[in-house]
Order: structure tokens, then C-alpha cells, then sequence
């Protein structure tokens, strides 16, 4: 219990991390965070009443360590808004069809106040030295003879008994130096590893009132032409924020915010003709510009791939350095749950070393 962990990356998962490992008893837990923010994919950006997602937004009932964690901090949950007919666009040159949602489908739900609500309570449990923000970690190297890991930062130099990874591991291997050098094996994976959320351009406009619903429409709207090519209600839980959310094609992402938001806007006028009159505002997140995040390169990965892999189950450097995070979960990997589920994973690991 006296073992000192170092932590990278104040996500959801790291975050965790830290909460788990400090309810075990030990004593000596550090995050370090290369953002100015913590969260890392959950961005909750509030717009009046409108908590806007554009990041991570939904769970599910079969998320079951999500769950439980929301109650453990009483973040209360709320159904996604689906009454009504849904709009889809086959082709540009045809009309938009209007067509009944199925019956009985998956309830998706939304934390009140925003996703971030739960990044917030997480961290308010940690004491205030735990996390530690623009610290992006440069080098990781194992002194065997000391039997101890040296971490270096691009402003300090840290000593740990154990270090454990909560950022994607393309990332990983690409933004930090190893000595002595990784696997191999570990290496070639990584770089092949698809990142959650890299891909995503998500948008949200914002309304002075749900002028959709006075249409019949439930506000979820699907399209082959783009640039969106999903859209859903994003109201707030208290239905006093309007908003719509969706995702636009990522084809797009060389254009600049403004370019993307007429294509949007005119879209939006497609779908639901003039709403001029309750336009307030829109915003976006291209996730690939996230240089925290992502890595630039041309290298095509299919969506989810490697995710859970059997390498990322395994310790390095003696069972000092572990890989955790969303993407090396073998359960729901790349979501909010995967990341959860990383965490109890990786702190049962230690206890057990």
C-alpha cells in the first residue's frame, strides 16, 4: 500500500484509477495530465441551459460498471429523447423521408448536467495534489538496478514503483520514449491499435425552443449525403436547453468551423425548413486536431481495431508499467464502459502483485 503509482492521463479511466486505488488504501497516487483539462474524451461544453456533448454522451443498461459508479456518486441518469418520426435522406436530389423509429429499441441514456458531472465528482474525491495538469510525460524508463521507474515530464522528474498508461495506445508508443525499448510485438500492435472517438467530428446547434417536436419530428434524423450523418435531440434533462447533436462526415475535417457550420446549417434547413428565427449558436469538436489525442498520420484503422488485444493484458518492466485505458479493455472496448472496466481490471492486478 505504500507503493508509489503514477498515473498517466486524467480521463475517465485514469480517473477511476486513481478513485479504485485510493479506496484500496494506497497511499501515494499521482495523475499526470499533458491537457490543461482533465476529462481527455468526455467534453461537456455548457451553452445557456444546454450542456452540449461533444464528446462521450451515452450508456446503456448492460454497462453495468458505468452504472454503478454513477450511483456510487449520485449521477442521476435520463432517457434520450426518441417520440416522434425520424427524417432520412437518401440522396441529395430526393426529398427527406419521414418514417416511424422501431418499437422497443435499446433505451440510450444521458447523465444530467453532462457527462462531465462525472469526470467532476470523480476528481472532487481525489485531494488536490493527486492530479497534475500540462504535464506531458516525454520518457519512461525502467531502473532495474534501483528497481523503481524514472518519469520525466516536459516540466518535472518523477520516481514510481509503478506506472500505469491510461492514454490510447498508438499514442503511447508514438508520443513517449521507452528505456529500455518496448517488445516488439507491444509496438507493432499499438500502431495498429484504433484510437475512440479520433475519427469523430460531432456538432451541436443550439435552439431558443424544440421547434422540431412542434413538427412531429423526434429530432433524430439519419443521411447518405452528409455533411451530418446522424442527428438527435441533445436537450437538457430539465427540457429548458434546445439543441441538436450529430455527427458530420469526417471527410469534412479539412474544412475550417465556418465552412462546416453553413453545410450544417443548410442541412438543418433541408430537414426542417427555416428555423433562422431560433438559431443561438453552434458548436463543434473535430477530434482528429486533438494533438493530445491523436496521431497524424495517413494510416487507415478499422474502428475498433485491436481493442482488448491479449498484449495490452499483460505487464511490463518486471510489473511496473501497465496498459490500461478504454482501448485495452476485452469488454466493450473504445467506450465509456471499456474504460471503466479497465480500471477495476488493472487495480485488481496490482493488488494481486
Amino acid at each position: 500500500m505504500n507503493k508509489r503509482i503514477v498515473i498517466i492521463g486524467a480521463g475517465l479511466s485514469g480517473l477511476v484509477t486513481a478513485h479504485l486505488l485510493k479506496k484500496q488504501g494506497f497511499s501515494s497516487v499521482k495523475i499526470l495530465e499533458a491537457n490543461a483539462r482533465i476529462g481527455g474524451r468526455i467534453y461537456t461544453k455548457k451553452i445557456g441551459f444546454s450542456p452540449i456533448e461533444l464528446g462521450a454522451t451515452w450508456l446503456w443498461k448492460y454497462n453495468t460498471q458505468l452504472l454503478k459508479l454513477c450511483k456510487e456518486f449520485g449521477i442521476e441518469l435520463f432517457e434520450q429523447k426518441m417520440d416522434g418520426e425520424a427524417l432520412f435522406e437518401a440522396m441529395s436530389m430526393n426529398p427527406v423521408q419521414r418514417f416511424q423509429l422501431p418499437p422497443n429499441q435499446e433505451i440510450s441514456y444521458r447523465i444530467v448536467g453532462g457527462t462531465a458531472q462525472l469526470i467532476n465528482k470523480i476528481s472532487s474525491s481525489l485531494s488536490s495534489e493527486t492530479i497534475q495538469l500540462n504535464e506531458k510525460v516525454e520518457l519512461i524508463e525502467h531502473k532495474g538496478s534501483e528497481n523503481c521507474i524514472i518519469i520525466r515530464t516536459t516540466k518535472n522528474t518523477y520516481q514510481a514503483d509503478i506506472v500505469i498508461s491510461t492514454i490510447p495506445p498508438k499514442l503511447l508508443l508514438h508520443s513517449i520514449r521507452f528505456i529500455p525499448e518496448l517488445d516488439n510485438e507491444l509496438k507493432e500492435i499499438a500502431k495498429k491499435t484504433h484510437t475512440w472517438m479520433r475519427d469523430s467530428i460531432k456538432f451541436s446547434v443550439v435552439f431558443k425552443t424544440p421547434f422540431w417536436r412542434k413538427q412531429g419530428s423526434s429530432g433524430v434524423a439519419f443521411s447518405n449525403v452528409g455533411p451530418f450523418t446522424e442527428l438527435y435531440d441533445h436537450s437538457s434533462a430539465n427540457d429548458k436547453g434546445y439543441a441538436l447533436m450529430g455527427f458530420i462526415n469526417n471527410s469534412l475535417n479539412s474544412l475550417n468551423t465556418e465552412q462546416r457550420k453553413q453545410k450544417v446549417l443548410e442541412q438543418l434547413t433541408k430537414f426542417f425548413n427555416d428555423f433562422s428565427s431560433e438559431f443561438i449558436s453552434y458548436e463543434e469538436k473535430v477530434w482528429k486536431e486533438e494533438v493530445l489525442l491523436t496521431v497524424k498520420d495517413n494510416q487507415f484503422i478499422v474502428p475498433h481495431q485491436n481493442n482488448g488485444h491479449p498484449i495490452f493484458q499483460k505487464n511490463y518492466y518486471q510489473g511496473k508499467l501497465f496498459i490500461s485505458g478504454s482501448e485495452t479493455s476485452t469488454e466493450y472496448g473504445g467506450y465509456m464502459e471499456g474504460a471503466v472496466r479497465s480500471a477495476f481490471n488493472t487495480v485488481n492486478k496490482i493488488k494481486n502483485i
